[in-house]
């Protein structure tokens, strides 16, 4: 080996080395970064310039923190007529102690747009209910529309089926009793052949009978059969006589039967 060779396993060139152990060194440069760095924010804070609206902040807050002094004109005539510092207002001193809290207005908007905008709304809460309230009635309304019409119709149908039934009974009862024509037309059911009607009409035909409707036809044919053949529709059943037919039955109408 050569004197201008250096031995790598001597102590003097280890000596040289920097200590380099695993992570020691990184810690304590990531430390003296942070370090560094708070530094340099605490000292841009310190040399920026606060702007007129923190600074009219802080006027205010030291403003509210400190008393009255005697120097306040206002507080020099309080004193005068004999108030003292902490003492309530009005003559028994028991007014306000503290003074009238400051609410600052950030905003640019008006003087009474708040109330103006709580207003409004209350206008359009109280116009949205009405139409709410509208719109249930009407619902309602609809609703019991329907019902009444689908309870009509029930009705009216339930009412044709019982003409219909009477004008059967009515028919078996008078051939019974050898009655070959009807009292009127509408007592015994239609043939086929009734719906065929002369289409020419005598001029001087008698004004037409208004038609009567399927109720007044079923409680004509109830009576005629209860009368002449003491029979009740409801019942079902022909009665000796017409005592017979008062006593047993409980009435001339559907319902006095339910």
């Amino acid at each position: 080996m050569s004197d201008e060779e250096e031995d790598y396993m001597s102590d003097a060139f280890l000596s040289k080395i920097q200590d380099v152990k695993p992570g020691v060194n990184m810690v304590r440069r990531v430390k003296e970064a942070i370090r560094k760095d708070e530094k340099q924010k605490e000292k841009n804070i310190q040399n920026r310039q606060k702007s007129y609206k923190e600074q009219e902040k802080e006027s205010r807050e030291a403003a509210l923190q400190s008393s009255i002094s005697n120097q306040n004109k206002g507080f020099a005539l309080l004193q005068k007529m004999g108030y003292k510092a902490g003492q309530g207002l009005g003559k028994e001193g028991a007014g306000r102690v503290d003074p009238i809290p400051l609410s600052i207005k950030a905003d640019r908007g008006g003087i009474g747009l708040e109330e103006m905008k709580k207003r409004k709304a209350e206008e359009e809460l109280h116009h949205y209910r009405q139409k709410v309230r509208a719109k249930q009635q009407n619902e309602a309304k609809s609703l019991e529309d329907f019902r009444s019409r689908v309870r009509t119709e029930r009705e009216e149908r339930k009412i044709e089926g019982d003409l219909r039934r009477s004008q059967r009974s009515c028919e078996q009862l008078d051939n019974q009793k050898g009655i070959t024509a009807p009292r009127e037309p509408w007592y015994w059911p239609k043939d086929d052949g009734d719906d065929e009607e002369d289409p020419v009409e005598e001029e001087d035909e008698e004004e037409e009978i208004p038609e009567l409707n399927p109720s007044d036809k079923l409680e004509i044919i109830t009576s005629y059969l209860r009368g002449v053949h003491f029979y009740c529709l409801w019942c079902g059943t022909t009665y000796n006589d017409e005592e017979d037919l008062a006593s047993n039955c409980p009435g001339d109408t559907a319902a006095d039967h339910e």
